[in-house]
């Protein structure tokens, strides 16, 4: 089935009649016949249709502001575009931030830098917002380093700003329609940048799209937590791997009735704070983050089995025995959803090959981190086998991004940035990362420049010249 709908076909689907393509609905399809989660069945239909005031005029819109639309942002004002970015929640950074994920992966490849000037930024930034000395991230310093770095770049930028409609045109957004406390606005722009994670933006504009396998089944999501009253220095050093010594403790609370799932990748509790710790905990299985039916029956889950959780730190391993609950994330760690078909695609071949692309615009070493989609020992081994040995990389190794990956096929104005960019299922399980999200973020906004201030499309860009600029801003180019 292909994720172009006509009009008509759309309308029937969703029940709703809008003056221009209204997003949501679009996400029912894929171009691999994988179809999401069916919204409710319509109950009839409404006339929808109404005009909206344009507030902002610019050369570059940004859907999203976590780390690749942040880094889109200054890669965009690097170049002195003007810019708007519209985040729906209420801080900056996304899953590192408002979804508590405790921790950064890699930004290097044990040699060298790979997160370029904005992984460079972030991380000077945080020592002087923090005295934080601990593994996971001080998360309120992260949110208060993204709001600086953001505001001092001059980029315009509004919180509870949801994207909710595109208009598209012989490939070419005209403008796109937010909602907000203040009610509904349009933005226009010369060019537009998708960093939702989600591929919103594209996918409503009518780019092609993958979710998932061949199944269309998707990796589980996670509902990240921060906890309290833990004695790290009775639990680290019998820590010999992130979740417990030989997983010989995890197997015992299976047996006594500890977990409702019996899940064997827990990938652990890193430490945040004297007593706190951050937990990337438990995995809902089955979640589609493009269906909020889905992420509603997997929040509820997820703070449920919680509950379990505590038991099984409290009762079986050293140094928990006074662990309280604090808080959970108020966004679900999503890993994966839909992977935006660009003009080029990141294959795992090229992971394997340690690809160099002529218009390559950074390189990644992340390994392969794709969680299994169903709980088990023979699925969690298998994971394991793949992140330890058969996917990992030496030190000094890397692969190249292409330019073309950031290219929707058949739109000319808009650039996808972040864990949406044009990959294969398994690079995503790779890119989709922060420093990953940092490159491709960064090159989005300052091709996205380039393209307004010459009036060309995305394509036309000299990707030489883009190169050249990235390399000011710290891009690893090692062929450039």
């Amino acid at each position: 089935m292909s994720s172009r709908w006509t009009r008509r076909e759309w309308l029937k689907a969703s029940g709703v009649l809008a003056a221009g393509t209204w997003g949501p609905s679009l996400a029912r399809a894929s171009e691999t016949k994988q179809a999401a989660a069916a919204p409710p069945a319509a109950l009839g239909e409404v006339v929808f249709q109404r005009s909206v005031p344009v507030r902002h005029d610019v050369d570059v819109f940004i859907a999203g502001g976590g780390p690749a639309g942040f880094a889109a942002a200054l890669g965009a004002r690097s170049q002195n575009a003007s810019v708007y970015l519209a985040e729906a929640h209420s801080c900056l950074g996304g899953m590192c931030t408002a979804a508590r994920v405790p921790l950064f992966m890699q930004f290097g490849d044990g040699v060298n830098f790979l997160a370029g000037d904005v992984g460079r930024q972030v991380l000077s930034r945080l020592k002087k917002e923090s005295h934080h000395i601990y593994e996971g991230n001080d998360i309120e310093a992260l949110k208060r380093t993204y709001d600086d770095l953001l505001c001092e770049s001059g980029a315009r930028f509004t919180f509870y700003t949801g994207l909710i409609g595109v208009e598209c045109r012989e490939g070419r957004i005209a403008h796109v329609v937010c909602s907000a406390p203040s009610g509904l606005f349009a933005v226009r722009a010369k060019v537009y940048i998708d960093a939702t994670g989600n591929g919103d933006l594209a996918a409503w504009a009518g780019a092609h799209f993958e979710k998932g396998d061949e199944h269309g089944e998707l990796m589980p999501g996670t509902l990240c937590s921060v906890w309290t009253g833990i004695d790290w220095e009775t639990w680290l050093p019998k820590r010999t791997h992130i979740p417990q010594p030989d997983g010989a403790m995890l197997e015992k609370a299976f047996a006594d009735g500890v977990f409702t799932v019996h899940d064997q990748h827990l990938t652990g509790m890193y430490r945040n704070g004297k007593y706190l710790g951050g937990g990337n905990i438990g995995h809902t299985f089955g979640v589609d983050g493009t269906d909020e039916v889905s992420i509603t029956k997997a929040l509820l889950w997820g703070r449920k089995s919680l509950k379990e959780f505590e038991r099984y730190y409290r009762d079986y391993l050293p140094g928990f025995k006074n662990i309280e609950l604090v808080a959970t994330g108020s966004l679900l760690g999503v890993r994966e959803t839909r992977r935006i078909m660009g003009d080029y695609v990141l294959s795992l071949d090229d992971y394997k090959r340690r690809a160099t692309f002529a218009d390559e615009i950074g390189r990644f070493c992340y390994p392969i981190d794709n969680h299994p989609l169903h709980p088990g020992k023979d699925t969690y081994e298998k994971h394991r086998q793949e992140m330890d040995y058969e996917y990992h990389y030496k030190n000094g190794e890397s692969y190249g991004i292409p330019y073309r990956a950031l290219i929707p096929r058949g739109l000319d104005n808009v650039l996808v940035a972040g864990r949406c960019i044009s990959a294969d299922r398994m690079v995503h399980g790779s890119i989709r990362v922060t420093g990953g999200c940092y490159i491709t973020g960064t090159a989005a906004g300052a091709a996205a420049a380039m393209a307004a201030s010459q009036a060309v499309t995305t394509r036309q860009i000299d990707t030489r010249d883009l190169q050249q600029r990235l390399k000011k801003l710290g891009a690893y180019l090692p062929s450039v």
